[in-house]
Parts: C-alpha cells; sequence; structure tokens
C-alpha cells in the first residue's frame, strides 16, 4: 500500500441517517441531532460503528441540503453546532466514528460567497463560482444562468438551477474567462473547502462522504486534474488528522482510490452495472432479473464481470463500499422479499470492503414510489420517509402533529418497525445483527481480507467463495444446489439449510453458508 489508512476502517460498518427523516425529539414533525442522539444505543446495538449524516447545515432546503447556505453552521431545524459536537463525544464513548457530507462542487445561490461573486463591482469572490466574461456567451456543453446577477456573464450550474459550480478550474482551455487548477482563484476555492474540513474535523467528526466528488474540474476527460486536487486537499488534512477518512461519491475506483487518494469509494446503483445486476436490475425488458430476485434469471457472472477488475487493481489501495440502499435510491425492498433482501446483506457484509447499511434497510422500509416530491427528491422521495420504530403515534418518529412530519409515514408502519422485528427472533433486524456479529468477530471477512471466487458459472445461480480460512456459498435460487466436490467446513452461520447428502454439502433453496474451511 502506498499510503497508511486509518486502522478503525478495517472493521468499520456505517450506517446512513436522513436527519430529517430519523427521529424527532421537539414535536416539530422534523428529525433532528437530539432525535439521533437518543438512538445511538440502537444503531451501536445494530454492529454498527460508524455513521455518515446526510448534510445539516444551513440551507434553503431546495436539494434537502445539498444546497449549502453557511458550511459551518448547523441548519436550526437540526438543533445548534452544540448539538451536533455533543452528537460527536456520545458516538465517540460508544466506540463510534462520524461522518459528515461534504458538498466540495457547489453551494446554495444563497450562500454569501455566491451573493458577493454576483455582483459588478470585482472583489475576493468574483471568481469563486465559474463564469463567463459577457451575458450573451454561455458555457459549452455544460448548463448556466444567465440574468439573475448584476455582473456581466453567466455562470454554470453543478446539478440543479440553484446550485452554481465552485470554480476549481478547467483541465482544457478554449475561452479567455476558463482558469487553470493551479490559478489563484481555483487554488482559493481549493482551500477555502480544506478550511471547511479542517473547522468539523477539529469539533469532533471523523471524515466526510464527499457528494460528487468528481465533478471539481471541468472538461476533464479521466478525472486526472481532479484527483490531483483531492490529493492535495487530502494529503494536506491527513497530515493535520491522520485517523480521519474520506469515502467518494463516485463510483469509479480506479479514479477515487488510485487517482484522488480517497480510503473508500461508493459501488453506486447504476444501470447495468455489477451492482445493480445484484439487487435492481428491474429496467430492463422483460422484468426483474437482479441475482437475489429468486429464479428470475440473474447471473452471478455480471456482477462479477463489472467488479472483479476493478477489486482487483485496487485492492491494497483502498475499499470499495457497498451499500444496501441510499437517499437516491428506491430502497432495496422495492423489488426483493425479506428472504431475497437478507441474503443480498449476507453478500454486501462478507465481501471485502466497507459496507453501508441504509436507514430502515435493517427492517425492510418500503420504498413509496407514489409520494410527490419534497425538497428536490422527485423520485428520491419514496426512500427518504419516516423511521418506523413502533406501532404507536407516527410509528414513534415524532409526538407531533401527523399534518407536520416531514413526510408521511409509510401505512404498513404497524406491521414493520423496530419494536415488532426485535421481538422476532427470524425478522430481518435479527439476520442483519447475526451477520454484522459474523463480520466483526471474523477478521479475515473484514475489509482488507483476501477474495478469491471458488465456483460461478454462467446461468447456474450458486456462488461459491473464499475470504482467508473462510468458505462462502450463496443461493438464491428455489432449488437445492450442491456445493463443488472438496468443498467442505464448519459451519459458523447459515441462512437457510445446509446438509451433507453422499458426502457432499447441499444448499438449500434461498440459502447462504459461511463455513470454517
Amino acid at each position: 500500500m502506498n499510503r497508511t489508512m486509518p486502522e478503525w476502517l478495517k472493521d468499520a460498518v456505517f450506517y446512513e441517517i436522513y436527519p430529517q427523516s430519523y427521529q424527532d425529539s421537539n414535536g416539530d414533525g422534523i428529525g433532528d441531532i437530539p432525535g439521533m442522539t437518543s438512538r445511538l444505543p440502537y444503531i451501536k446495538s445494530l454492529g454498527c460503528n460508524a455513521i455518515w449524516l446526510n448534510p445539516l447545515f444551513d440551507s434553503p432546503f431546495k436539494d434537502a441540503g445539498y444546497d449549502v447556505r453557511d458550511y459551518k453552521k448547523v441548519a436550526p431545524r437540526y438543533g445548534t453546532n452544540e448539538d451536533l459536537y455533543h452528537f460527536f463525544d456520545e458516538a465517540h464513548k460508544l466506540g463510534m466514528h462520524v461522518f459528515l457530507d461534504l458538498v466540495p462542487g457547489h453551494t446554495s445561490e444563497e450562500h454569501p460567497w455566491f451573493l458577493e461573486s454576483g455582483k459588478a463591482a470585482r472583489n475576493e469572490y468574483s471568481d469563486r463560482y465559474i463564469w463567463t466574461d459577457f451575458w450573451l456567451y454561455g458555457i459549452p456543453n455544460h448548463p448556466y444562468i444567465g440574468g439573475e446577477c448584476e455582473r456581466n456573464g453567466v455562470y454554470m450550474l453543478n446539478f440543479f438551477k440553484c446550485q452554481p459550480a465552485l470554480n476549481y478550474g478547467f483541465a482544457k482551455i478554449d475561452y479567455p474567462w476558463q482558469q487553470r487548477p493551479e490559478d489563484p482563484d481555483p487554488m482559493a476555492t481549493r482551500e477555502a473547502m480544506r478550511d471547511v474540513c479542517r473547522f468539523w474535523l477539529g469539533h469532533g467528526c471523523d471524515g466526510f462522504r464527499v457528494d460528487m466528488a468528481d465533478s471539481l474540474v471541468k472538461e476533464d476527460e479521466g478525472k486526472k486534474k481532479t484527483g490531483e486536487v483531492w490529493q492535495d486537499i487530502l494529503g494536506s488534512l491527513r497530515k493535520e488528522f491522520p485517523q480521519a477518512a474520506f469515502v467518494s461519491e463516485w463510483s469509479n475506483p480506479a479514479q477515487s482510490l488510485l487517482g484522488a487518494s480517497f480510503d473508500m469509494d461508493f459501488y453506486l446503483d447504476h444501470p447495468g452495472n455489477g451492482y445493480n445486476t445484484l439487487v435492481r436490475d428491474y429496467e430492463t425488458k422483460g422484468g426483474d432479473h437482479s441475482y437475489f430476485a429468486k429464479d428470475r434469471g440473474g447471473d452471478i457472472e455480471r456482477f462479477l464481470a463489472d467488479y472483479l477488475p476493478k477489486y482487483e487493481k485496487t485492492a491494497g489501495e483502498g475499499y470499495i463500499s457497498f451499500l444496501t440502499g441510499n437517499h437516491d435510491t428506491p430502497r432495496i425492498s422495492y423489488h426483493l422479499d425479506r428472504r431475497e433482501t437478507a441474503l443480498a446483506y449476507a453478500l454486501f457484509a462478507t465481501l471485502p470492503g466497507v459496507p453501508f447499511l441504509y436507514y430502515g434497510d435493517e427492517i425492510g422500509m418500503r420504498y413509496q414510489s407514489e409520494l410527490p416530491t419534497k425538497e428536490g427528491g422527485y423520485t428520491r422521495t419514496g426512500s427518504r420517509t419516516p423511521m418506523q420504530w413502533s406501532a404507536g403515534k407516527n410509528a414513534g418518529f415524532s409526538d407531533g402533529d401527523e399534518k407536520d412530519l416531514y413526510l408521511p409515514v409509510d401505512a404498513d408502519y404497524e406491521k414493520v418497525n423496530v419494536a415488532a422485528e426485535e421481538a422476532d427472533p427470524g425478522s430481518l433486524l435479527h439476520t442483519v445483527r447475526d451477520l454484522l456479529a459474523l463480520r466483526h468477530g471474523e477478521k479475515e471477512l473484514q475489509a482488507d481480507g483476501s477474495f478469491a471466487v471458488v465456483y460461478e458459472k454462467k446461468e447456474d445461480p450458486l456462488f461459491v467463495y473464499r475470504r482467508g480460512g473462510i468458505l462462502l456459498a450463496l443461493n438464491p435460487s428455489g432449488e437445492e444446489k450442491t456445493l463443488p466436490a472438496g468443498t467442505d467446513g464448519t459451519p459458523l452461520y447459515t441462512i437457510g439449510t445446509l446438509t451433507k447428502q453422499d458426502g457432499n454439502l447441499v444448499l438449500g433453496p434461498q440459502s447462504f453458508a459461511a463455513l470454517r474451511s
């Protein structure tokens, strides 16, 4: 390994919290930091020892907080900065680490930097964002906005209309108004983002999930210049905070881990990629062909063809992070039933890298596809509904009036909630706890353990792989499968059945087994 990553990442399992939907402590219908703090023991009980908080910073909330108005101030609806510092402290007492969500590529159009940037008179923020030099000149191949500021130019967007792009420069210069990444203004933007990170790391934050991490330098084919920017930012932060860690929303580990020196990179749900073929392959014609959808024609080779080259190229240089879901994707339960979901979790919990569990996925919360958009959520809104804690009022999320809730509680909350699943030893919640306990208890199953494919065959659902001295076998089909000859060991954990017939191990329908070989 060319650099040393924080030791704690090897055994880390993250839990993602959407703050406005997790736990309301004051009855206003919106989740908040004191509410999250009260649930830390529950998160710890799952086997999660790290937390990723979606944006908590001051914002107009046109994109649910991904439009930041003040990077150093907690949004009042969640509490105060002191509340967040207390959250860090309480998590640390439980042996947990906490990531904040950094949005480096853009701000809100209401951010003071942008308001100054839009003024006609030159000032230190004039080139903090990307502007052309004339009001009729657009930005080729990029969305832009004109007619809203007094300065003579138009500005580039990084995503929504409310999110002007910060200036990290252009890798390819074609116009006089473009700047290089090494020019003074892009360097000032870089330093401003480093300053934001220093502020929160100095108050107890343990690292960041970085939103749209590949979006910094424009016209950057291959993302080489963007990688250089991150190497500079992260390199200096690591000298000051050697235990801090960083995960990128990039989904290209060769670029993010090798080129940009991130510790982790998300394996995101992009149509047709390896992760998508496992649990969300329902966008193609002919129905759902996800590997874990029972007897739907899923194929583990499609996953491996995409995953293995990425893993082999980056092994030892950072971690590929599998996630059960996140605030941007339909919940895993949208097309998978509970047994199918449990088997998917078994794979995610036993692959190399650092896994992420999305709040509510541990109890199989549903994706509410019928919900209208909220704070720029659009089709993502249905994955952001209130956490279902109990069969009581508002699912235990809030004591406030139902009409004031951030989003409506799903109608199935009286059946699907934490309290009900705690009482059922066979529940998905208990399966999650068992799988994470297995991972924590066996070092070979943790982030940096070895990985080798033992058996896979096109159109055969059986998948057998090895992590050191542990053999793992998955059978998502409705038929029993005989493991390859010579496969044997002492069972450590099973979902479903594992039997011995005529000297061979047989994995029952929709089953998983971990064996010490």
